[in-house]
């Protein structure tokens, strides 16, 4: 597996504190804007179809333009519902495509310094198939990742029912790009992954330039903020710094409460990361 670490998605504020980021749909963007930029939070973008097709590219401009003005850093969310990269049928192949030249228009605007995708891919459905999945994936993801490179941001692809990494592998080799990295969701990992993620990271930790942080008991999505259900977050932050720490963290949490609760918890290894030191055990919040 090369290593890809050179393209560094990790960020510093004025300060030089390592940001985090957070989720914040693009349709809530606006009228969050003040607790934004009151709580010099920044965003990882996300898009759905349906904001996609009703986008304002004024704006959009403008949102984009108050945040690059108060030094607010973005990454983005491409929109996945429905949307199948990898899709054996060509209608939805090209559907999907679609949406990601969109995507990838508004990245031309907002100046990510990544933007995540789901490959789409699942046993399930593609098991029997899993090299036209790969083939067509391979298609789809050429473009995402030529845009990517010329506007100088990073198109990362995030693990969700994937039960081991050899799929996202197989992908990220075929491309061998450096403008297209792995999202490593800690929580989608929880819930499916049959590998331990010491094992995970040996495979694709050097890949990583994103991590999705959030926690569940691995029954359900549940996104709680890290450190409130059963995820080893010491155990994460150490192959974090290990294995790709140069890497973007994002926050996903689904309200404002969350928001501030992972923001909180999230401290301790922020502060860690900033001194450059591995994590060695749970912060005291962390009983």
């Amino acid at each position: 597996m090369k290593d890809f670490s050179a393209r560094k998605t990790r960020k510093k504020d004025a300060a030089g504190k390592d940001i985090v980021y957070v989720h914040v749909p693009y349709a809530l963007l606006a009228d969050n804007m003040d607790f934004i930029l009151e709580r010099r939070i920044n965003p990882e973008i996300a898009f759905s179809g349906d904001s996609l097709d009703v986008l304002d590219g004024g704006r959009l401009e403008e949102s984009a333009a108050i945040l690059s003005e108060n030094g607010i850093l973005t990454t983005m969310h491409a929109p996945f519902m429905d949307l199948s990269p990898g899709a054996l049928d060509r209608l939805v192949r090209d559907a999907t495509r679609r949406r990601f030249r969109q995507v990838m228009d508004v990245a031309q605007i907002l100046r990510p310094s990544v933007v995540v995708f789901h490959p789409g891919y699942d046993r399930w459905r593609f098991g029997g198939s899993r090299e036209r999945w790969l083939r067509y994936s391979v298609e789809t993801f050429r473009e995402v990742v030529e845009r990517a490179e010329g506007m100088g941001c990073v198109a990362a692809v995030e693990n969700i029912f994937e039960e081991d990494p050899s799929t996202l592998r197989d992908l990220l080799e075929a491309l061998d790009s450096p403008f297209l990295r792995h999202c490593f969701d800690v929580g989608h990992w929880n819930l499916f992954s049959k590998l331990g993620m010491e094992e995970w990271f040996a495979e694709l930790g050097g890949y990583i330039a994103e991590a999705h942080i959030h926690d569940n008991h691995g029954t359900d999505d549940s996104h709680h903020p890290l450190g409130e259900a059963s995820i080893d977050f010491p155990l994460f932050f150490r192959l974090m710094a290990r294995h790709a720490p140069d890497a973007a963290w994002t926050i996903e949490a689904h309200s404002r409460d969350a928001v501030l609760r992972a923001l909180e918890n999230i401290a301790p290894f922020q502060e860690q990361r900033d001194s450059r030191s591995e994590p060695t055990g749970p912060p005291q919040l962390f009983p």
